[in-house]
């Protein structure tokens, strides 16, 4: 196995997957804009016309083929709370 991280230059697409919190098993396709995937994404989730940001980081790529994925793990300290059911009042 090789341990060596995948190549990516300007412009090259990349599939992000989402490990953990309201993102978990969704996917994304992101360009590189400086040869490199992002060292962390900011997502945005919108729940009953709230929202909240989701930071996921720690990324680990591998590359599939011709194609590089890159798994991305929530980071819940860094994100903003979520709301809890039971405290949303829309009962």
């Amino acid at each position: 196995m090789n341990d060596k991280a995948p190549e990516l230059s300007r412009g090259d697409e990349y599939v992000v997957f989402y490990r953990g919190g309201p993102y978990d098993g969704r996917t994304d396709h992101r360009i590189s804009t400086n040869g490199s995937w992002d060292a962390e994404l900011t997502v945005i989730a919108a729940m009953d016309g709230k929202e909240t940001q989701l930071v996921y980081s720690s990324p680990q790529a591998h590359r599939v083929g011709d194609q590089v994925q890159v798994t991305y793990t929530w980071d819940q300290p860094d994100s903003e709370p979520l709301e809890a059911l039971e405290e949303r009042n829309d009962r």
